[in-house]
Protein backbone atom coordinates (compact mmCIF):
# COMPACT_ATOMS: atom_id res chain seq x y z
CA UNK A 1 0.00 0.00 0.00
CA UNK A 2 1.82 3.08 -1.34
CA UNK A 3 -0.14 5.67 0.65
CA UNK A 4 -1.98 4.78 3.84
CA UNK A 5 -5.63 5.87 3.51
CA UNK A 6 -9.04 4.91 4.96
CA UNK A 7 -10.04 3.64 1.51
CA UNK A 8 -6.86 1.55 1.27
CA UNK A 9 -7.58 0.01 4.69
CA UNK A 10 -11.11 -0.82 3.64
CA UNK A 11 -9.77 -2.71 0.61
CA UNK A 12 -7.87 -5.18 2.81
CA UNK A 13 -9.08 -8.80 2.71
CA UNK A 14 -8.42 -12.08 4.48
CA UNK A 15 -5.52 -12.63 2.10
CA UNK A 16 -3.71 -9.69 3.74
CA UNK A 17 -3.74 -11.37 7.15
CA UNK A 18 -0.33 -11.03 8.84
CA UNK A 19 1.01 -8.32 6.57
CA UNK A 20 2.46 -5.07 7.88
CA UNK A 21 1.71 -1.50 6.81
CA UNK A 22 4.17 1.33 7.45
CA UNK A 23 3.86 5.08 7.60
CA UNK A 24 6.97 6.67 9.03
CA UNK A 25 7.41 5.46 12.60
CA UNK A 26 3.90 4.07 12.64
CA UNK A 27 3.34 0.42 11.79
CA UNK A 28 0.09 -1.47 11.25
CA UNK A 29 -0.35 -5.23 11.58
CA UNK A 30 -3.27 -6.79 9.66
CA UNK A 31 -5.43 -9.35 11.52
CA UNK A 32 -8.25 -11.31 9.88
CA UNK A 33 -11.01 -12.77 12.10
CA UNK A 34 -14.58 -13.99 11.67
CA UNK A 35 -15.73 -10.47 12.48
CA UNK A 36 -13.66 -8.99 9.67
CA UNK A 37 -10.28 -7.40 9.04
CA UNK A 38 -8.63 -5.22 11.68
CA UNK A 39 -5.31 -3.37 11.69
CA UNK A 40 -3.42 -2.89 14.98
CA UNK A 41 -1.10 0.14 14.94
CA UNK A 42 1.92 0.85 17.09
CA UNK A 43 4.58 3.54 17.25
CA UNK A 44 8.20 2.47 16.91
CA UNK A 45 10.83 4.71 18.51
CA UNK A 46 14.09 4.86 20.42
CA UNK A 47 14.47 6.36 23.86
CA UNK A 48 17.77 6.61 25.68
CA UNK A 49 19.28 4.18 23.15
CA UNK A 50 16.56 1.53 23.58
CA UNK A 51 14.14 0.49 20.83
CA UNK A 52 10.50 0.55 22.00
CA UNK A 53 7.00 0.06 20.64
CA UNK A 54 3.98 2.03 21.85
CA UNK A 55 0.63 0.45 21.08
CA UNK A 56 -1.62 3.09 19.53
CA UNK A 57 -5.04 1.72 18.58
CA UNK A 58 -6.83 -0.64 16.19
CA UNK A 59 -8.65 0.20 12.98
CA UNK A 60 -11.62 0.35 12.20
CA UNK A 61 -12.54 0.74 15.90
CA UNK A 62 -10.46 3.92 15.86
CA UNK A 63 -10.27 6.06 12.73
CA UNK A 64 -7.00 6.48 10.87
CA UNK A 65 -7.07 10.19 11.60
CA UNK A 66 -7.29 9.57 15.37
CA UNK A 67 -4.51 6.95 15.17
CA UNK A 68 -2.22 9.44 13.39
CA UNK A 69 -3.03 12.01 16.11
CA UNK A 70 -1.91 9.52 18.75
CA UNK A 71 1.36 8.97 16.86
CA UNK A 72 1.86 12.74 16.54
CA UNK A 73 1.39 13.16 20.29
CA UNK A 74 3.90 10.39 20.99
CA UNK A 75 6.39 12.03 18.63
CA UNK A 76 5.87 15.38 20.37
CA UNK A 77 6.51 13.76 23.77
CA UNK A 78 9.79 12.32 22.43
CA UNK A 79 10.84 15.75 21.23
CA UNK A 80 10.20 17.00 24.78
CA UNK A 81 12.36 14.21 26.20
CA UNK A 82 9.44 12.25 27.56
CA UNK A 83 9.09 8.51 27.06
CA UNK A 84 5.57 7.94 25.63
CA UNK A 85 5.23 4.51 27.27
CA UNK A 86 6.26 5.84 30.68
CA UNK A 87 3.89 8.77 30.24
CA UNK A 88 1.04 6.45 29.34
CA UNK A 89 1.68 4.31 32.39
CA UNK A 90 1.84 7.43 34.55
CA UNK A 91 -1.40 8.78 33.07
CA UNK A 92 -3.08 5.43 33.49
CA UNK A 93 -2.01 5.26 37.14
CA UNK A 94 -3.15 8.85 37.77
CA UNK A 95 -6.51 8.10 36.19
CA UNK A 96 -6.88 4.95 38.29
CA UNK A 97 -6.04 6.94 41.42
CA UNK A 98 -8.52 9.64 40.44
CA UNK A 99 -11.25 7.09 39.83
CA UNK A 100 -10.45 5.38 43.14
CA UNK A 101 -10.66 8.73 44.91
CA UNK A 102 -14.01 9.41 43.30
CA UNK A 103 -15.31 5.99 44.34
CA UNK A 104 -14.04 6.54 47.88
CA UNK A 105 -15.71 9.94 48.03
CA UNK A 106 -18.97 8.46 46.82
CA UNK A 107 -18.66 5.65 49.37
CA UNK A 108 -17.93 8.15 52.14
CA UNK A 109 -20.94 10.21 51.18
CA UNK A 110 -23.06 7.08 51.14
CA UNK A 111 -21.76 5.98 54.54
CA UNK A 112 -22.42 9.45 55.94
CA UNK A 113 -25.94 9.35 54.57
CA UNK A 114 -26.52 5.90 56.04
CA UNK A 115 -25.12 7.05 59.38
CA UNK A 116 -27.32 10.15 59.25
CA UNK A 117 -30.39 8.05 58.49
CA UNK A 118 -29.54 5.64 61.32
CA UNK A 119 -29.03 8.36 63.97
CA UNK A 120 -31.60 7.84 66.69
CA UNK A 121 -33.61 10.84 67.74
CA UNK A 122 -34.49 11.36 71.39
CA UNK A 123 -38.12 10.68 70.42
CA UNK A 124 -37.20 7.22 69.12
CA UNK A 125 -34.95 6.57 72.14
CA UNK A 126 -37.84 7.41 74.47
CA UNK A 127 -40.14 4.98 72.60
CA UNK A 128 -37.52 2.23 72.90
CA UNK A 129 -36.93 3.01 76.61
CA UNK A 130 -40.66 2.96 77.24
CA UNK A 131 -41.09 -0.39 75.48
CA UNK A 132 -38.22 -2.14 77.27
CA UNK A 133 -38.28 -0.45 80.67
CA UNK A 134 -41.17 1.88 81.48
CA UNK A 135 -43.86 -0.65 80.55
CA UNK A 136 -42.68 -2.78 83.47
CA UNK A 137 -43.52 -0.03 85.92
CA UNK A 138 -46.68 0.03 87.96
CA UNK A 139 -48.58 2.45 85.70
CA UNK A 140 -46.98 1.17 82.49
CA UNK A 141 -44.94 4.38 82.20
CA UNK A 142 -47.99 6.61 81.65
CA UNK A 143 -46.90 9.29 84.12
CA UNK A 144 -43.34 9.40 82.74
CA UNK A 145 -44.71 9.72 79.19
CA UNK A 146 -46.98 12.57 80.32
CA UNK A 147 -44.05 14.44 81.87
CA UNK A 148 -41.74 13.88 78.89
CA UNK A 149 -44.37 14.89 76.33
CA UNK A 150 -44.97 18.09 78.28
CA UNK A 151 -41.48 19.17 79.35
CA UNK A 152 -38.73 17.18 77.58
CA UNK A 153 -39.59 16.00 74.07
CA UNK A 154 -40.82 19.40 72.80
CA UNK A 155 -37.32 20.77 73.51
CA UNK A 156 -34.96 17.91 72.51
CA UNK A 157 -37.18 15.20 71.01
CA UNK A 158 -36.17 15.81 67.38
CA UNK A 159 -32.44 15.98 68.14
CA UNK A 160 -30.14 13.02 67.56
CA UNK A 161 -29.29 11.28 70.82
CA UNK A 162 -25.55 11.50 70.14
CA UNK A 163 -25.83 15.29 69.65
CA UNK A 164 -27.32 15.89 73.09
CA UNK A 165 -24.95 17.78 75.37
CA UNK A 166 -25.06 18.98 78.95
CA UNK A 167 -26.29 22.38 77.75
CA UNK A 168 -29.41 20.81 76.23
CA UNK A 169 -30.23 19.03 79.48
CA UNK A 170 -29.67 22.24 81.45
CA UNK A 171 -32.04 24.05 79.09
CA UNK A 172 -34.80 21.54 79.91
CA UNK A 173 -34.14 21.96 83.64
CA UNK A 174 -33.96 25.77 83.46
CA UNK A 175 -37.29 25.86 81.65
CA UNK A 176 -38.85 23.92 84.53
CA UNK A 177 -37.15 26.08 87.18
CA UNK A 178 -38.49 29.21 85.50
CA UNK A 179 -41.98 27.86 86.21
CA UNK A 180 -41.09 27.42 89.88
CA UNK A 181 -41.43 23.63 89.85
CA UNK A 182 -38.17 22.81 91.59
CA UNK A 183 -39.05 19.31 92.72
CA UNK A 184 -40.40 18.44 89.27
CA UNK A 185 -37.12 19.63 87.70
CA UNK A 186 -35.16 17.24 89.93
CA UNK A 187 -37.51 14.37 89.10
CA UNK A 188 -37.28 14.95 85.36
CA UNK A 189 -33.47 15.16 85.56
CA UNK A 190 -33.50 11.80 87.30
CA UNK A 191 -35.74 10.32 84.59
CA UNK A 192 -33.62 11.76 81.76
CA UNK A 193 -30.56 10.26 83.44
CA UNK A 194 -32.27 6.85 83.47
CA UNK A 195 -33.11 7.16 79.76
CA UNK A 196 -29.59 8.20 78.69
CA UNK A 197 -27.99 5.48 80.79
CA UNK A 198 -30.34 3.06 79.05
CA UNK A 199 -28.90 4.36 75.76
CA UNK A 200 -25.34 4.10 77.06
CA UNK A 201 -25.84 0.49 78.16
CA UNK A 202 -26.87 -0.34 74.59
CA UNK A 203 -23.94 1.46 72.92
CA UNK A 204 -26.26 4.03 71.36
CA UNK A 205 -24.10 6.74 72.94
CA UNK A 206 -20.67 6.64 74.54
CA UNK A 207 -21.25 9.23 77.25
CA UNK A 208 -24.27 10.15 79.35
CA UNK A 209 -24.87 13.92 78.93
CA UNK A 210 -26.49 14.10 82.39
CA UNK A 211 -23.59 12.48 84.26
CA UNK A 212 -21.90 15.69 85.37
CA UNK A 213 -25.12 17.39 86.52
CA UNK A 214 -25.71 17.12 90.26
CA UNK A 215 -29.34 16.94 91.27
CA UNK A 216 -28.53 18.60 94.60
CA UNK A 217 -27.39 21.74 92.75
CA UNK A 218 -30.70 22.17 90.93
CA UNK A 219 -33.29 24.46 92.47
CA UNK A 220 -31.73 24.39 95.93
CA UNK A 221 -32.32 21.84 98.66
CA UNK A 222 -35.56 19.86 98.75
CA UNK A 223 -37.85 20.86 101.57
CA UNK A 224 -39.61 17.91 103.11
CA UNK A 225 -43.27 18.72 103.66
CA UNK A 226 -44.27 18.10 107.28
CA UNK A 227 -47.68 19.78 107.34
CA UNK A 228 -50.31 18.10 109.47
CA UNK A 229 -53.57 19.35 110.89
CA UNK A 230 -53.67 20.20 114.56
CA UNK A 231 -56.66 19.04 116.58
CA UNK A 232 -57.91 22.62 116.64
CA UNK A 233 -57.76 22.65 112.82
CA UNK A 234 -59.66 19.35 112.62
CA UNK A 235 -62.42 20.91 114.72
CA UNK A 236 -62.30 24.02 112.51
CA UNK A 237 -62.44 21.85 109.36
CA UNK A 238 -65.51 20.06 110.73
CA UNK A 239 -67.26 23.38 111.13
CA UNK A 240 -66.20 24.73 107.72
CA UNK A 241 -66.94 21.70 105.51
CA UNK A 242 -70.65 22.50 105.00
CA UNK A 243 -69.80 25.98 103.67
CA UNK A 244 -67.28 24.46 101.24
CA UNK A 245 -70.09 22.85 99.24
CA UNK A 246 -67.93 19.85 98.38
CA UNK A 247 -69.45 16.73 96.92
CA UNK A 248 -70.71 14.55 99.74
CA UNK A 249 -68.48 11.78 98.43
CA UNK A 250 -65.46 14.11 98.71
CA UNK A 251 -66.34 14.93 102.32
CA UNK A 252 -66.39 11.19 103.02
CA UNK A 253 -63.01 10.81 101.29
CA UNK A 254 -61.49 13.46 103.58
CA UNK A 255 -62.60 11.62 106.73
CA UNK A 256 -61.63 8.21 105.31
CA UNK A 257 -58.09 9.43 104.47
CA UNK A 258 -57.78 10.93 107.93
CA UNK A 259 -59.13 7.88 109.80
CA UNK A 260 -57.30 5.19 107.75
CA UNK A 261 -54.07 7.06 106.86
CA UNK A 262 -54.52 5.87 103.27
CA UNK A 263 -53.09 7.62 100.22
CA UNK A 264 -55.26 9.64 97.83
CA UNK A 265 -54.59 7.16 95.01
CA UNK A 266 -55.67 4.23 97.18
CA UNK A 267 -59.10 5.69 97.96
CA UNK A 268 -59.63 6.85 94.35
CA UNK A 269 -58.86 3.36 92.98
CA UNK A 270 -60.81 1.47 95.66
CA UNK A 271 -63.48 -1.01 94.58
CA UNK A 272 -66.49 -2.22 96.54
CA UNK A 273 -65.12 -5.75 96.44
CA UNK A 274 -62.16 -4.56 98.54
CA UNK A 275 -64.43 -3.40 101.38
CA UNK A 276 -65.97 -5.77 103.92
CA UNK A 277 -68.08 -3.71 106.31
CA UNK A 278 -69.03 -6.76 108.36
CA UNK A 279 -65.40 -7.79 108.89
CA UNK A 280 -64.43 -4.10 109.15
CA UNK A 281 -61.59 -4.44 106.63
CA UNK A 282 -60.39 -2.66 103.53
CA UNK A 283 -57.98 -4.80 101.55
CA UNK A 284 -55.86 -2.66 99.26
CA UNK A 285 -54.40 -4.83 96.45
CA UNK A 286 -50.74 -4.55 95.50
CA UNK A 287 -51.52 -2.81 92.22
CA UNK A 288 -53.24 0.03 94.10
CA UNK A 289 -50.55 0.67 96.72
CA UNK A 290 -47.54 2.92 96.17
CA UNK A 291 -44.98 0.29 97.20
CA UNK A 292 -46.73 -2.53 95.29
CA UNK A 293 -47.38 -4.34 98.60
CA UNK A 294 -50.92 -5.45 99.52
CA UNK A 295 -52.26 -3.76 102.62
CA UNK A 296 -55.16 -4.45 104.97
CA UNK A 297 -56.73 -1.58 106.87
CA UNK A 298 -58.84 -2.49 109.90
CA UNK A 299 -61.70 -0.01 109.85
CA UNK A 300 -62.74 1.88 112.96
CA UNK A 301 -66.38 2.67 113.59
CA UNK A 302 -65.62 6.22 112.48
CA UNK A 303 -64.33 4.96 109.08
CA UNK A 304 -67.19 2.45 108.78
CA UNK A 305 -69.65 5.34 109.16
CA UNK A 306 -68.08 7.12 106.17
CA UNK A 307 -68.21 4.03 103.97
CA UNK A 308 -71.87 3.50 104.93
CA UNK A 309 -72.58 7.04 103.75
CA UNK A 310 -70.88 6.19 100.44
CA UNK A 311 -73.14 3.12 100.11
CA UNK A 312 -76.18 5.42 100.14
CA UNK A 313 -74.52 7.60 97.49
CA UNK A 314 -73.41 4.61 95.43
CA UNK A 315 -73.69 5.00 91.64
CA UNK A 316 -71.31 2.25 90.52
CA UNK A 317 -71.30 -1.47 91.25
CA UNK A 318 -67.54 -1.61 90.92
CA UNK A 319 -65.87 1.66 91.81
CA UNK A 320 -66.35 3.47 95.11
CA UNK A 321 -65.28 6.64 93.33
CA UNK A 322 -66.18 6.19 89.64
CA UNK A 323 -65.50 8.67 86.88
CA UNK A 324 -68.38 10.50 85.20
CA UNK A 325 -69.27 7.68 82.79
CA UNK A 326 -68.54 4.79 85.19
CA UNK A 327 -65.85 3.34 82.94
CA UNK A 328 -63.01 3.62 85.49
CA UNK A 329 -62.13 5.15 88.83
CA UNK A 330 -62.09 8.90 89.29
CA UNK A 331 -58.90 10.81 88.43
CA UNK A 332 -56.56 10.95 91.43
CA UNK A 333 -56.30 14.73 91.03
CA UNK A 334 -60.05 15.30 91.26
CA UNK A 335 -60.31 15.32 95.06
CA UNK A 336 -57.03 17.22 95.39
CA UNK A 337 -58.30 19.95 93.05
CA UNK A 338 -61.62 20.25 94.89
CA UNK A 339 -59.79 20.78 98.18
CA UNK A 340 -57.18 23.12 96.68
CA UNK A 341 -59.80 25.27 94.93
CA UNK A 342 -61.27 26.13 98.34
CA UNK A 343 -57.98 27.38 99.77
CA UNK A 344 -57.03 30.13 97.33
CA UNK A 345 -54.83 32.96 98.54
CA UNK A 346 -56.59 36.24 99.21
CA UNK A 347 -54.97 37.92 96.21
CA UNK A 348 -56.00 35.21 93.74
CA UNK A 349 -59.21 34.98 91.77
CA UNK A 350 -60.99 31.64 91.30
CA UNK A 351 -60.31 29.98 87.95
CA UNK A 352 -63.05 29.95 85.35
CA UNK A 353 -65.33 26.95 85.70
CA UNK A 354 -64.00 26.09 89.17
CA UNK A 355 -65.60 26.46 92.61
CA UNK A 356 -66.70 29.92 93.76
CA UNK A 357 -66.29 28.80 97.38
CA UNK A 358 -62.62 29.49 96.97
CA UNK A 359 -61.56 30.27 100.57
CA UNK A 360 -64.00 28.24 102.63
CA UNK A 361 -61.55 25.53 103.74
CA UNK A 362 -58.56 27.67 104.67
CA UNK A 363 -57.13 26.66 108.05
CA UNK A 364 -54.96 28.47 110.58
CA UNK A 365 -51.61 26.88 109.75
CA UNK A 366 -51.84 27.27 105.96
CA UNK A 367 -52.76 25.22 102.94
CA UNK A 368 -53.33 21.51 103.43
CA UNK A 369 -53.50 18.61 100.98
CA UNK A 370 -54.99 15.09 101.03
CA UNK A 371 -51.57 13.65 101.84
CA UNK A 372 -51.38 15.90 104.90
CA UNK A 373 -54.44 14.03 106.21
CA UNK A 374 -52.41 10.79 106.12
CA UNK A 375 -49.63 12.51 108.04
CA UNK A 376 -52.22 13.92 110.48
CA UNK A 377 -53.68 10.50 111.21
CA UNK A 378 -50.21 9.09 111.90
CA UNK A 379 -49.42 12.06 114.17
CA UNK A 380 -52.60 11.55 116.19
CA UNK A 381 -51.72 7.87 116.58
CA UNK A 382 -48.32 8.86 117.92
CA UNK A 383 -49.88 11.37 120.29
CA UNK A 384 -52.18 8.60 121.54
CA UNK A 385 -49.15 6.54 122.51
CA UNK A 386 -49.14 4.10 119.58
CA UNK A 387 -45.66 2.62 118.99
CA UNK A 388 -43.80 3.97 115.93
CA UNK A 389 -43.34 0.47 114.44
CA UNK A 390 -47.11 -0.10 114.61
CA UNK A 391 -47.77 3.25 112.95
CA UNK A 392 -45.35 2.31 110.17
CA UNK A 393 -47.33 -0.89 109.64
CA UNK A 394 -50.57 1.11 109.49
CA UNK A 395 -48.97 3.37 106.87
CA UNK A 396 -47.78 0.34 104.86
CA UNK A 397 -44.24 1.72 104.84
CA UNK A 398 -41.36 -0.55 103.84
CA UNK A 399 -38.84 -1.10 106.62
CA UNK A 400 -35.69 0.87 105.79
CA UNK A 401 -33.42 -0.89 108.27
CA UNK A 402 -31.91 -3.80 106.33
CA UNK A 403 -31.46 -5.95 109.42
CA UNK A 404 -35.03 -5.48 110.60
CA UNK A 405 -36.30 -5.95 107.05
CA UNK A 406 -34.52 -9.30 106.84
CA UNK A 407 -35.41 -10.79 110.21
CA UNK A 408 -38.57 -9.09 111.46
CA UNK A 409 -41.74 -10.04 109.60
CA UNK A 410 -44.33 -9.74 112.36
CA UNK A 411 -47.63 -8.30 111.14
CA UNK A 412 -48.76 -6.73 114.45
CA UNK A 413 -52.38 -7.18 113.40
CA UNK A 414 -53.86 -6.74 116.87
CA UNK A 415 -51.74 -3.66 117.47
CA UNK A 416 -52.80 -2.16 114.12
CA UNK A 417 -56.47 -2.82 114.89
CA UNK A 418 -56.06 -1.04 118.21
CA UNK A 419 -54.24 1.89 116.56
CA UNK A 420 -57.02 2.49 114.02
CA UNK A 421 -59.65 2.02 116.73
CA UNK A 422 -58.06 4.67 118.96
CA UNK A 423 -57.63 7.03 116.00
CA UNK A 424 -61.29 6.63 115.07
CA UNK A 425 -62.42 7.26 118.63
CA UNK A 426 -60.34 10.42 118.81
CA UNK A 427 -61.78 11.67 115.52
CA UNK A 428 -65.27 10.94 116.82
CA UNK A 429 -64.55 13.31 119.70
CA UNK A 430 -62.90 16.00 117.54
CA UNK A 431 -65.71 16.04 114.95
CA UNK A 432 -68.60 15.96 117.41
CA UNK A 433 -70.75 19.06 117.78
CA UNK A 434 -69.75 19.68 121.35
CA UNK A 435 -65.95 20.03 121.56
CA UNK A 436 -65.72 22.80 124.11
CA UNK A 437 -64.42 20.50 126.86
CA UNK A 438 -62.08 18.45 124.63
CA UNK A 439 -58.51 18.43 125.90
CA UNK A 440 -55.97 18.69 123.08
CA UNK A 441 -53.22 16.08 122.87
CA UNK A 442 -51.20 18.00 120.27
CA UNK A 443 -48.49 18.58 122.82
CA UNK A 444 -47.68 14.86 122.87
CA UNK A 445 -45.19 14.26 120.03
CA UNK A 446 -44.84 11.26 117.77
CA UNK A 447 -42.01 9.08 119.16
Amino acid sequence: MAVLTELGLKSLTDKDNGTSIYEGSMRGKVRSTQKGVSVYFDFKYKFQGKSKELSLASWPKTSLKEIRALATTARSNLNDGIDPITLRKTNKLSKAIEETNKRNELNNQLLKQIAQNNRLSVNILFERWEKLDLLNRKDGGKEVRRMFEKDVLPLIGNMAVEDIRKAHIINVIDTLLSRGVNRMSKLILSLMRQMFRFAQDRDIIENDPTSSIRKAKIGGKDTVRDRYLSEAEIRDLTAKLPSGKLLKTTECAIWIMLSTCCRIGEICKAEWQHIDLDAKTWKIPAENSKNAKPHTIYLSDFAINQFEKLVTLKNSDKWIYPNTDNTAHVCEKSITKQIGDRQLADDRKPMSGRSKYCRTLKLADGKWTPHDLRRTGATIMGNLGIRPDVIEKCLNHIEQNKMKKTYQHQSLIAEQQQAWKLLGERLDILTSKNTENVVSIDSVKLA
